[in-house]
């Protein structure tokens, strides 16, 4: 398989590192990088062929990846029709709909939406992925191949359910460095050093975590085998509780999924 990334971000970085590691070629690999920087930068660091904007040999790959801001999307897209043909064309843009994305390619239809998290930056994250009816199953398990890696993968049936990935995934890990940093505080308050408070946080969360990877038991058994009636876990929880911590996160989450499908709209419009 070759593929040809458009833009070279962090995620497009982390991609192809991943890919390199699962044994994929330098020379099965092409960016396309307006920046001069950026391209010196990953010729340096991968070996990888750069153009500075979309060419024939370029463009002659099975994939394309496009890796580049959602409000960018459509001007980096007003050059590609000509040379687009039968590649698989991926697309990690937050919000943007594949119904606007193949209107802004001529009409391609051989399309992508993926939504990784930034723990794919050190191979440990999760994207959602959804394809058009028109994609193969040889095509889903190419843009699958290339998902995983970075980290896991996960296919919806609907095009909406991206915004949720988003929502729930793609936003998550702020989620759990905003619980950190709250740990953190609550750790300084208590006295502790900021070394000893970020150590106590962070390994509590990576722990907390690995064990519910590994465990079949729902999250809530878990956390009702730690809470002891009339312990210091149940006070803890039950003043979260009076604070609306569980009810805000929820509610934080929908929000994020609302953001998302209104982020479609905008970013839709001719």
């Amino acid at each position: 398989m070759k593929i040809t990334f458009l833009g070279g971000g962090n995620m497009a970085s982390a991609l192809i590192g991943g890919l390199l590691n699962q044994g994929f070629s330098p020379e099965d690999i092409a960016m396309i990088e307006i920046d001069a920087k950026n391209r010196s930068r990953l010729v340096k660091a991968y070996g990888l062929r750069c153009f500075a904007r979309p060419e024939d040999q370029a463009m002659q790959c099975d994939a394309l990846l496009l890796a580049v801001k959602p409000q960018q999307m459509r001007e980096a897209c007003a050059s590609l029709p000509p040379f687009l043909k039968q590649q698989l064309v991926i697309s990690i843009a937050a919000g943007l709909r594949l119904a606007d994305l193949s209107r802004w390619l001529g009409g391609h239809d051989k399309l992508v939406r993926a939504m990784p998290n930034t723990p794919a930056l050190i191979g440990s994250g999760v994207t959602g992925l959804y394809a058009l009816p028109s994609v193969s199953e040889a095509e889903r398990l190419g843009a699958e191949r290339i998902l995983q890696a970075v980290g896991r993968t996960l296919w919806v049936t609907d095009e909406a359910q991206i915004d949720a990935v988003t929502a729930i995934s793609g936003s998550g890990p702020a989620y759990v460095f905003l619980f950190i940093e709250a740990l953190q505080q609550a750790a300084l308050t208590l006295g502790f050093t900021p070394g000893q408070a970020r150590l106590l946080s962070i390994e509590t969360m990576l722990g907390s975590a690995r064990l519910a990877a590994q465990s079949d038991e729902p999250a809530s058994l878990l956390r009702e085998r730690v809470t002891s009636k009339g312990g210091t876990t149940e006070a803890a929880l039950l003043r979260m509780a009076e604070c609306g911590v569980k009810d805000g996160i929820i509610v934080g989450v929908l929000a994020a999924n609302a953001r998302g499908a209104e982020l479609g709209d905008l970013l839709g419009k001719d």
